[in-house]
């Protein structure tokens, strides 16, 4: 992953450099919190716990959560450079990225626009994710399938696009190619769904269950790195998008990251990973409506081999109150795996979130997670498969 950076981070420092001052931007924010964390041990430090911060931790607990900074650098109207980066306690490596890319996006030519993006960043996948540091504007927490997203996809390569606008609303397609997220599944695999705010660094090697650690037949490291180039075979995705005049915006998104299931380096291995996902946003008198739906598949080669099936669905309603936001989401989720460690898992959770934007550069968030979910693995550690756990978090966020 090193090496595919250096020429990106090349390229944006170049970008900066011949652009005027006035053309160059920088925003980012400052997070404190204030947890009262789940009584089961977050995934981040080994355990099987759904959220970010669990037991072992002080309740409550009063923490830096991080920094963000995102660098932006207009060349021309039409051509963009963008350095988002990140300080976080528990990261090992101190600060990290999380995107680095140079889009392309001119003027319209008529009925049809045109774009087109190159680097590394997130793919066009949550509807949640839409604010600075690809962070939700309407929880504190994503929902298990753009935390997901977040934890284990990075689109590696290029991407473009093309917009028609006509009397029938506009209507775009997608497509992308892309190289080093070949370990992508590993996580879903072994540790299931999870909802935490916390992307992985490009840089970062993310933690695997303990007892995942105990039950393989198979000498494994502690931790996996998602965004490597193991096979040098190249991964794809496609969407289709429609904004319908009246109605809101419809899409459908697929994904196939065509890794060799049976190749691997000393510390890591490809997993083939594909799904479809569905979505939805919209407006009912002021209320903000959007609609998730994923379904696919992981598979890995080595013997034993096993295939990891995952689903998962929410639905967020929000409106706002002047400075005020409310907003909340129902979702359920399910892994059937055909390993025979017993992973196969099904959850459901409930989410509600209050927002006050008391100045320009100053926001506050409580939310609350209620998260029901079964997990026979859970008997690894010794304790019930099922578990009701709830996580309550009040923030602060300071932009600049």
């Amino acid at each position: 992953m090193r090496k595919c950076l250096l020429p990106l981070l090349t390229v944006c420092i170049a970008l900066v450099t011949s652009a005027k001052a006035a053309d160059f931007s920088f925003d980012g924010y400052i997070d404190v919190r204030l947890v009262f964390p789940s009584g089961e041990r977050s995934w981040l430090d080994g355990g099987l716990g759904k959220f970010r911060f669990g037991s072992g931790q002080p309740s409550p607990n009063f923490r830096f959560a991080e920094a963000v900074g995102q660098a932006s650098v207009a060349v021309t109207p039409e051509l963009h450079g963008v350095v988002l980066a990140r300080i976080e306690p528990e990261d090992r490596t101190g600060a990290d990225l999380l995107e680095t890319y140079v889009s392309w996006r001119p003027e319209a030519n008529g009925n049809w626009r045109w774009s087109a993006k190159g680097g590394v960043f997130m793919p066009p996948i949550s509807l949640e994710n839409d604010d600075l540091g690809w962070t939700s504007s309407y929880t504190l927490t994503p929902s298990a399938i753009n935390s997901w997203v977040g934890n284990e996809l990075r689109t590696i390569g290029g991407e473009g696009s093309a917009e028609w606008h006509g009397p029938a609303g506009t209507i775009s397609a997608t497509g992308a190619l892309f190289c080093c997220n070949e370990p992508a599944g590993v996580l879903i695999a072994k540790q299931g769904w999870t909802l935490d705010d916390r992307p992985t660094g490009l840089l970062e090697r993310a933690r695997l269950p303990d007892g995942f650690m105990k039950s393989s037949p198979t000498p494994l490291h502690r931790r996996a790195g998602l965004f490597e180039n193991i096979d040098g075979r190249i991964g794809w995705y496609g969407m289709l998008r429609w904004s319908i005049p009246d109605f809101g915006q419809v899409a459908a998104f697929y994904y196939d990251n065509d890794a060799e299931a049976d190749e691997h380096t000393l510390r890591d291995h490809s997993w083939r990973t594909s799904f479809w996902n569905v979505s939805y946003r919209g407006q009912i008198e002021g209320i903000t409506l959007l609609a998730q739906a994923l379904s696919g598949e992981t598979y890995i080669g080595y013997e034993p081999s096993h295939i990891t099936r995952f689903d998962s669905a929410y639905a967020l309603a929000s409106y706002d109150i002047g400075d005020w936001r409310l907003s909340g989401r129902a979702e359920a989720f399910a892994t059937r795996s055909s390993s025979s460690v017993q992973r196969d898992e099904d959850g459901h959770a409930l989410t509600a979130a209050t927002s006050w934007s008391a100045r320009s550069w100053l926001r506050f968030t409580g939310e609350l997670i209620r998260l029901s979910s079964r997990r026979a693995e859970r008997a690894v550690f010794r304790e019930p498969a099922n578990r009701t756990d709830t996580q309550f978090q009040l923030n602060a966020r300071l932009f600049f």
